[in-house]
């Protein structure tokens, strides 16, 4: 079979492609990934075949964390180019592997005629138990419905993609999308690369839809010496260590929330290792005894198993990097789904609830750090959570899913609406 992935967005993006890539070809399929210009090494060091991306939009992130304008702007730029890429690239394989943020994938695999794969990180299908978890208030409310919320943010995505996309599909000779909301999982086979156990499901869901788990790369080099470094500084002693990172989001609150977290650990006897993640966070602080700075990227599962508890962003791959390696944890959500997987620790009783980051205060900061490493209660739910994201294993999972793709109907489904 001969499979294109495309994806875009940050190492939680990106990482689970390389590793999905890499086993589909221990398979014997052969695989080409569209990726952003910034992941160009990891791809090389990956070996597998690799596309790099016309827009490398993900510069954006890098440069900070996008508020709405520059998302929509984001979104307008890349939809042409997503066309532009993957019609020709599509041409030689038979399959479309895509993430639901990229918005011109479904279109694109209408117009081929192949089956399309949509992968997501979250429950990003409109249905009725489940608020949007794109939106800064995932808890369900009894007055304002999901139902209603999804509503709301179908039509910010149609006045956002509807646009830009019906101009790429009219010049192919194509029909105008009425609902990209609809239209994107009814085009497609929608596969949920999280844990059943971490997220939620909608038995509701109205659209061709499985969960497989989330898919776990723990093969990318890193300095071993720096993680020799790093056991050394957890085993000196018997203090519990704390682990903050934001990866590879960013915030001006970023170094000054790290100040205060760092003032709290010492003042509390606890150990604090700090992830510096795309900005550097920490490199301002210095106490060689209390503190240790990972300046480069080590596989969470040298680091996570070996600390008391850790301290995130929300993002869903470090969310359930700590939920694998059963560690309670708390979310600092800045953007997206953040706020989802905030939420789930939360409710999921493994960690108090998320903060925010530029408006908590030293004090109540020590109370949720404190609650977070001796609370009894997210220890033990955090290690029956671990066993069952364990028992997953994501990336054989959606390998099956996409080799079943094919005699599944979605291709004759999606040949039908082209023709």
């Amino acid at each position: 079979m001969k499979i294109l992935l495309a994806g875009r967005g940050s190492q939680g993006d990106i990482y689970p492609y390389l590793i999905l890539a890499s086993e589909l070809e221990k398979r014997g399929h052969r695989v080409t990934v569209s990726l952003p210009r910034l992941f160009e090494q990891e791809a090389k060091e990956a070996g597998v075949t690799y596309t790099l991306q016309a827009q490398d939009d993900i510069a954006g992130m890098v440069e900070g964390t996008p508020d709405a304008r520059h998302l929509i702007e984001w979104t307008k730029r890349v939809i042409k180019s997503q066309f532009e890429e993957f019609i020709p690239l599509m041409a030689g394989h038979e399959i479309l592997v895509a993430a639901n943020t990229e918005f011109g994938a479904p279109s694109v695999a209408e117009y081929c005629g192949k089956p399309l794969v949509r992968t997501a990180f979250g429950p990003f299908i409109p249905g009725r138990l489940i608020p949007p978890p794109v939106l800064p208030f995932p808890e369900p409310n009894p007055l304002i419905r999901p139902a209603l919320l999804w509503a709301a943010l179908n039509t910010g995505l149609n006045l956002m993609v509807k646009k830009p996309l019906n101009q790429c599909r009219r010049a192919l000779g194509m029909g105008p999308v009425r609902d990209q909301a609809e239209h994107a999982p009814a085009m497609a086979d929608n596969f949920l690369l999280y844990s059943r156990y971490l997220g939620e499901t909608d038995p509701a869901w109205a659209y061709r839809w499985g969960i497989g788990g989330y898919c776990f790369n723990d093969t990318f080099p890193y300095d071993a010496r720096l993680h020799r470094d790093f056991l050394d500084f957890v085993k000196k002693d018997r203090r519990p260590t704390v682990f903050f990172t934001l990866g590879s989001c960013n915030t001006v609150q970023r170094d000054s929330f790290a100040q205060k977290l760092f003032d709290v650990c010492c003042e509390q006897g606890y150990k604090l290792v700090v992830g510096c993640g795309w900005w550097k966070v920490g490199l301002h602080l210095h106490n060689k005894e209390n503190l240790f700075l990972l300046n480069s990227a080590i596989p969470h599962v040298l680091i996570f198993p070996n600390v008391d508890a850790v301290i995130h962003h929300g993002g869903s791959g470090t969310t359930h990097s700590a939920g694998r390696a059963g560690k309670p944890q708390m979310a600092l959500p800045l953007i997206i789904d953040q706020f989802y997987w905030a939420y789930r620790i939360y409710k999921l009783g493994i960690g108090p609830r998320g903060i925010n980051i530029g408006k908590i205060s030293k004090e109540d900061l020590e109370k949720k750090v404190v609650d977070l490493v001796t609370n009894p209660s997210y220890r033990e739910k955090a290690k029956a959570l671990g066993a069952l994201i364990r028992s997953e294993n994501g990336v054989q999972a959606a390998c099956e899913r996409i080799e079943g793709a094919l005699s599944s109907g979605i291709r004759e489904e999606g040949a039908a609406v082209n023709e």
